[in-house]
């Protein structure tokens, strides 16, 4: 959005308990509506954040505080009683949005943000989509491809990247997932010819990581992140072929699909994921790997500017509104 109030640059802060996912996803939005951008970090422990997790109650770290942003974008349950707080600290000037359902005090936010799965039904202050939101963009795209093609070329075409996750409360990724990985990847590479590239996450149990490291290990065309340098993650986004990608990571997921490559899910049956990799199937977004179809391209979904299109709208109300 080109200019706020006065003419001057609107600001929005992003709000998360530190994920990686939840970080790109508010950020992503906020930067997607605001040109100031400023990413906060609620509290996780201390008396804050226990006030936050049993009583809803977002008391704001001392040095939060005026001004205000104009926008306030927060993404998982405990960042929600502070972007509540925020909000009224403003005066309610601050449009408060959440990505996710915040599950408590939804009446306090001028919109939430959920995907098709969750339980909430979209109305004036609720926006479904079908993938998490992201800020995975074509420049972006564009600037990995350039960056990584030299490094990537060697291995051959078509390209398969791969994106590796890694546990989840109460389902760890253990080694007998990552022996299917490996051969399920084996028999698509067969199928298909061409190269690998396979990257870890921070979060691939050391175990698995080094699995996948050894399996490839004398494959020329061929190639695991081990971890160490430049992280190749947007390089195989942009240069792939076609994807597969673990289940265990809406944000992987949903990032791989907006670039519009064919998406293959290895599941690990987290069941907390379970309804949203069902819907990206019956929408046609991915499949499952070793499904006979192969998978086709994708329409690649942009979730993210249509909610900057409605957040923009709700600007411009309170703007006018505002005189």
């Amino acid at each position: 959005m080109s200019g706020g109030p006065s003419g001057r640059n609107l600001t929005a802060w992003a709000l998360t308990t530190g994920e990686a996912g939840m970080r790109s996803q508010a950020k992503g939005l906020a930067a997607a509506v605001a040109e100031e951008v400023l990413e906060r970090t609620a509290p996780r422990s201390g008396p804050r954040a226990w006030l936050a997790r049993l009583f809803g109650v977002g008391r704001l770290p001392p040095e939060w505080g005026p001004p205000w942003p104009d926008l306030v974008v927060s993404c998982g349950r405990r960042a929600a009683p502070f972007a509540r707080a925020i909000k009224a600290a403003s005066g309610g000037r601050t449009l408060a949005v959440h990505v996710q359902d915040p599950r408590v005090f939804r009446g306090a936010f001028d919109l939430i943000v959920a995907m098709d799965h969750d339980r909430l039904v979209a109305g004036p202050r609720v926006m479904k989509i079908a993938t998490a939101l992201h800020d995975v963009t074509q420049e972006r795209l564009q600037a990995a491809a350039a960056a990584w093609a030299p490094r990537m070329e060697a291995l051959g075409r078509p390209l398969l990247g791969v994106a590796v996750g890694g546990d989840l409360r109460g389902r760890p990724f253990g080694l007998d997932d990552a022996a299917r990985l490996v051969a399920a990847l084996r028999r698509r590479r067969d199928e298909l010819g061409g190269g690998l590239a396979i990257t870890p996450s921070r979060r691939t149990p050391l175990r698995v990581r080094q699995a996948l490291i050894d399996s490839f290990a004398d494959d020329a065309s061929a190639y695991v992140w081990d971890l160490a340098g430049d992280n190749p993650y947007a390089g195989i986004l942009a240069l792939a072929d076609r994807l597969v990608v673990t289940t265990d990571s809406v944000s992987m997921v949903s990032e791989a699909i907006a670039t519009g490559r064919p998406v293959e899910l290895f599941d690990l049956s987290f069941a907390r994921h379970r309804g949203f990799i069902q819907s990206l199937v019956d929408q046609g977004l991915a499949v499952r790997l070793g499904d006979p179809s192969g998978g086709r391209p994708s329409v690649a979904s942009d979730p993210t500017a249509q909610a900057a299109a409605r957040v923009r709208g709700l600007i411009q109300m309170r703007m006018g509104f505002s005189g």
